[in-house]
């Protein structure tokens, strides 16, 4: 689940990251009002959406009066905002951060993630603040700083000491960003976090260090324990399909491509949408309905997964445990009966009372398409993309 810039900065600023003085706003007059109660002869205006590279779309403006501000934020409220992250389509504008201008020396790159391999939160951090890390480290990797925190002891000051030493920061500099770096990595372990990004932390005219950008993303299986964190969540910047999934207890994730999935398993799934891949098709989403799949969940699945106008074809891949295939199987059916499905559906089932499942969908009278493995399904799937289309 990720978070907007200014609930990333309030949520920073009460572990004691410096952050530039702001308000949100919902209207060019409120963010006019914003900007005289800041005070200052200079603010900066940011379109407050769910992708970074705000700044090449236009989402970022540097104002010198009041006047700008309203004027910035009017453009911005209500327009669709495309960046590098969001697609052609863009982002709705629902709100701006109006902020004090900060008079930045320089910009450096502090963030936290998880590191998969060593399964530890890892600190990165660069002397090249302003940019997306992963341009960094392709074209200058030395100059990527990492950091790994053993869970046992936490993050210790000799550690921040050497990243900062690292990226040149010394003296007044130093102390400064051993409190931040303590304080980020205080927040991303109380809020179980899966990234915490300041970018740029900016050295300013004062000699201190500020978050003038900052954004978080969690763990969405930690939510049931961070209740102020699900409070944050702006269902507006999600896929309709993917909050809809959620509800019904699907991990479904929305894919560019043309072939809908419905799979038993994350693992499984991940195979699913290699297998499609590997054939020459393209997977339209990720889907997961779990290890206790009812017919009701299956019907649901099928109706999320067709809100997508790509979608041409169908794959159901199910290997039965805990699951039986012959739920799955009355859930199809009963999906077949319910909604207007006018796609192929691919069917490959395994497992736990496969032959029942076989036979219901046999007696169904519904065209399914079966498969005998994975790898039959992938190309049934391909094939007949093939030759549906001219």
């Amino acid at each position: 689940m990720n978070i907007h810039e200014y609930q990333t900065k309030d949520l920073l600023k009460g572990y004691g990251v410096p952050v530039p003085q702001g308000k949100v706003a919902h209207t060019d007059a409120n963010a006019a009002t914003a900007a005289e109660d800041i005070g200052g002869e200079r603010w900066v205006v940011k379109a407050q959406i769910h992708a970074g590279g705000r700044g090449k779309g236009g989402g970022v403006k540097v104002a010198e009066s009041v006047d700008q501000v309203r004027q910035y934020a009017d453009q911005m409220i209500g327009s669709s905002l495309v960046t590098p992250q969001t697609g052609p389509e863009g982002r709705l504008v629902h709100r701006v951060l109006v902020e004090e201008a900060s008079s930045i020396v320089k910009e450096f790159y502090l963030g936290l993630v998880i590191d998969r391999a060593t399964q530890r939160i890892t600190v990165i951090a660069s002397d090249s603040g302003g940019m997306e890390i992963e341009e960094v480290a392709r074209k200058n990797p030395e100059r990527v700083v990492r950091e790994v925190i053993d869970p046992a002891v936490g993050m210790q000051d000799f550690q921040c000491r050497k990243t900062a030493a690292r990226i040149g920061l010394t003296g007044k500099q130093m102390s400064g960003a051993v409190k931040m770096m303590k304080a980020l990595y205080r927040c991303f372990r109380d809020k179980d976090a899966l990234l915490a990004e300041i970018n740029p932390l900016a050295l300013v005219e004062d000699g201190s260090l500020v978050a003038v950008d900052a954004k978080m993303s969690f763990d969405g299986n930690a939510l049931y324990k961070q209740s102020d964190i699900t409070e944050l969540r702006d269902f507006d910047e999600e896929d309709p399909k993917e909050v809809e999934a959620t509800g019904h207890g699907l991990n479904y994730i929305a894919l560019d491509g043309d072939v809908g999935c419905i799979v038993n398993g994350a693992g499984l799934a991940m195979a699913t949408m290699d297998a499609i891949s590997f054939h020459g098709g393209k997977p339209a989403n990720f889907l997961d309905v779990g290890g206790g799949a009812s017919p009701e969940k299956v019907g649901n699945a099928f109706r999320i997964v067709l809100q997508d106008d790509n979608v041409k074809i169908i794959l159901v891949n199910i290997f039965a445990g805990i699951n039986r295939c012959d739920w799955i199987a009355e859930g199809l059916v009963q999906a077949m009966k319910d909604l207007d499905i006018n796609v192929p559906i691919v069917v490959r089932l395994a497992g736990t009372n496969v032959e029942q499942g076989r036979e219901i969908l046999k007696s169904s009278g519904f065209p399914f398409i079966m498969a005998g493995n994975l790898d039959d399904a992938a190309t049934r799937v391909v094939d007949k993309l093939k030759g549906a289309t001219p």
